[in-house]
């Protein structure tokens, strides 16, 4: 029996594939191929890993093994708590008046961001001063939990926030936080996804990342597949409702280290159990932000 065979045998018929995963790797320091690990599975087992993102299982398998699911996330994150940055917004959101919007009962009378009630709910706010709203990263988020943030792999919904988002007014400018090239310009249709999307790829000397950013105006400004982006460039603006995936107005920010096998589109929630997978695969956009401490707490 081969490694990879013993290694499915503990997956075959697991409820949760993504905890078997990771039990079955601890330790060994060799992440398998995923494409072999499933073709040792029993059929219903391979057929469930099938229907997930493969890159997913890699970075999850990698974990396991080496205790980083990302190579170099760690080293990426170093480098870019350094790096400066341009503002995301004018005036920068790290000097400005902001609001910290937990959505875990901190504010009880605050709307849900896709509730259209929210928008006078913001604005009674804004007119005694505030500039921008802030949705944390990290945050576990009840209005996840639905059939669309589930997969086949796991019970377990994705709820926890991978980036951070800023409420802002409609048509909001949006700056490039660094330079880089244009990697996808996607509309992202489903109800509570990201509408209008933007990834940007970005080099540091050899170390590879992606900025995203959801929830944008359908009136972009002229962007090209592959286009160069330098830093403070107006790359996009805030979306309404009708083309922002059915949200109030802001921006879902977000750093990637590994576009996993998506293409136009990324995760923008994870597992509550895989959180240190998803560190490794999103850290805290605030590495960009800069965003005092305070911000972030009501």
């Amino acid at each position: 029996m081969t490694d990879t065979t013993r290694l499915a045998a503990r997956l075959n018929g697991q409820p949760d594939l993504y905890a078997a995963l990771r039990a079955a790797i601890a330790g060994t320091g060799t992440a398998p191929a995923i494409p072999d690990l499933i073709a040792a599975c029993d059929a219903p087992t391979a057929a469930r890993l099938g229907a997930v993102d493969a890159g997913l299982l890699a970075a999850i398998a990698r974990k396991a093994a080496t205790g980083e699911a990302v190579a170099g996330s760690a080293a990426l994150r170093a480098r870019l708590a350094t790096l400066p940055a341009h503002p995301l917004f004018l005036p920068d959101p790290a000097e400005g008046a902001t609001m910290a919007l937990p959505t875990t009962g901190e504010r009880p009378d605050m709307p849900a961001f896709s509730d259209r009630t929210f928008d006078a709910w913001f604005d009674a706010h804004r007119a005694r001063g505030i500039r921008y709203g802030l949705g944390l990263y990290g945050e576990n988020r009840t209005v996840y939990a639905t059939p669309q943030f589930a997969d086949a792999a796991s019970p377990e919904r994705r709820t926890i926030h991978l980036g951070i988002d800023v409420f802002a007014p409609v048509g909001t400018p949006v700056h490039a936080p660094l330079a880089g090239r244009v990697r996808h310009l996607t509309y992202n249709a489903d109800p509570l996804d990201y509408g209008n999307t933007l990834i940007l790829e970005h080099d540091l000397d050899g170390m590879r990342f992606f900025t995203l950013y959801g929830h944008l105006a359908a009136s972009l400004p002229d962007l090209h597949p592959t286009g160069r982006i330098e830093a403070g460039q107006t790359i996009a603006h805030l979306g309404d409702w009708p083309e922002n995936g059915g949200w109030a107005a802001h921006i879902h920010f977000q750093i990637v280290t590994d576009l996993l096998a998506t293409s136009g589109n990324f995760f923008g929630v994870g597992h509550a159990s895989l959180r240190d997978v998803w560190s490794d695969i999103s850290p805290d956009a605030n590495l960009l932000m800069r965003l005092p401490a305070h911000s972030f707490t009501v």
